[in-house]
Order: structure tokens, then C-alpha cells, then sequence
């Protein structure tokens, strides 16, 4: 089995829910972290979730608030284990306002 270390990432996020990363087919994906930064003039709300095919969906924050200039890390020591076609998602409430870093181990 190989594990792989990788960041992916989403610049420019905004009022539509986009997704930032799909686990592969046969793959198990444990998020290490995620860096949400607000990169607009004000301040924003984020939600950060988890689409599931064969589960309900989640949200691992909902409207949390990131002032301007900031950043807010998540997962603080926590991990979360995702299976194939699981996708972390996000959203903020503001256009183009919010870049999205995620690390992740992929094993295949």
C-alpha cells in the first residue's frame, strides 16, 4: 500500500459551494489539515464540508467567521478519514474571498 503526502488547494473561493478535493477510486484519504485565509477587503463566513455518495453529507464548520486578513486552521491534532468519492468542500459568503489549503495522505 502507498502513502502519498499532498496539499491541494482552491484560490478565489465565493457564494457557490465548490469542491476542493475528491478521493480516488480505490483510495482511503486522511486530511491532516486545512487552511482557510480570507483574502478580501471585510469580513467573511465559511462553511467547510464533506459530500458523501453513500453517507449524508456534512458540514465540518458552518458560517464561521474569518476576519479580514486572516486565516483559520482546522483540525487542530484531529483527523478525518475519507473513502473514494468522498469531496471536501467550502463556500464563504462573500465573492472571491476565500483560498482554501488542504493537506492530505492519500493511500492507494
Amino acid at each position: 500500500m502507498a502513502n502519498n503526502f499532498k496539499l491541494k488547494t482552491k484560490a478565489s473561493v465565493g457564494v457557490t459551494t465548490v469542491g476542493i478535493y475528491t478521493v480516488p477510486v480505490s483510495t482511503t484519504t486522511t486530511i491532516i489539515g486545512i487552511s482557510l485565509a480570507n483574502v478580501s477587503g471585510t469580513g467573511i463566513n465559511v462553511t467547510v464540508g464533506i459530500a458523501r455518495t453513500v453517507a449524508d453529507d456534512i458540514s465540518l464548520i458552518k458560517n464561521v467567521p474569518i476576519p479580514q486578513g486572516s486565516t483559520l486552521e482546522l483540525m487542530n491534532g484531529n483527523k478525518v478519514v475519507l473513502e473514494a468519492d468522498d469531496e471536501i468542500t467550502a463556500k464563504s459568503d462573500v465573492a472571491s474571498s476565500l483560498d482554501v489549503a488542504v493537506t492530505i495522505l492519500e493511500m492507494t
